[in-house]
């Protein structure tokens, strides 16, 4: 039986009720259950949204998600990019419901216990089905690496300044900021 988002619904409601705080997605008829992310991999979530908002906000060019923002995908699948961006004339109001559609930009962060092939087929999938950029964060690494439809990879590290002129003219974020400080 291939389950569909109503199914994930369902489940969501019995887990809801129960007090039980997982995340879920629907891949390929499958429903995924993920817990919580580590602390420094949300750390990094919460920097790239208020970095790419401080952009995004003045200039009222979409809307950026964090890992709550479901998206019903053209294949029926249902993914939460840990943060993504919609353009403002693709999404003119923010929907209620899961948003129908493909995210413009798709960003997993790599968590502790993630494995990083699965975290590049989830991206793969969000440029197959129409995203222009996707990225992926690893902490582990400490790099950060950017695909794009029909382009090399873009892997970069502490020194290197990320654009992304198909989407944010003019926006650029040094990838030493993502990382979280240390205090003294």
């Amino acid at each position: 039986m291939k389950l569909t988002v109503k199914h994930l619904e369902q489940i969501q409601e019995i887990l809801q009720k129960e007090e039980l705080d997982y995340q879920l997605e629907l891949n390929d008829g499958k429903i995924i259950i993920m817990g919580p992310s580590d602390i420094q991999s949300s750390e990094i979530g919460s920097r790239f949204i208020w970095l790419l908002m401080n952009w995004v906000a003045p200039r009222n060019l979409g809307r950026v998600l964090d890992s709550s923002g479901g998206f019903i995908l053209p294949n029926s699948d249902l993914k939460a990019p840990d943060v993504s961006f919609v353009s403002a004339a693709r999404m003119r109001q923010s929907p209620r419901y899961f948003a129908q559609m493909v995210p413009d930009l798709t960003v997993e962060i790599k968590s502790q216990s993630d494995r990083i092939p699965p975290l590049q087929e989830k991206i793969q999938l969000f440029l197959t089905l129409g995203s222009q950029i996707g990225i992926l964060i690893d902490p582990d690494r400490l790099t950060l690496t950017v695909y794009r439809r029909n382009s090399e990879l873009e892997i970069l590290t502490n020194s290197d300044i990320l654009t992304i002129p198909e989407l944010f003219p003019g926006w650029e974020l040094p990838i030493s900021e993502l990382w979280p400080p240390v205090f003294e």
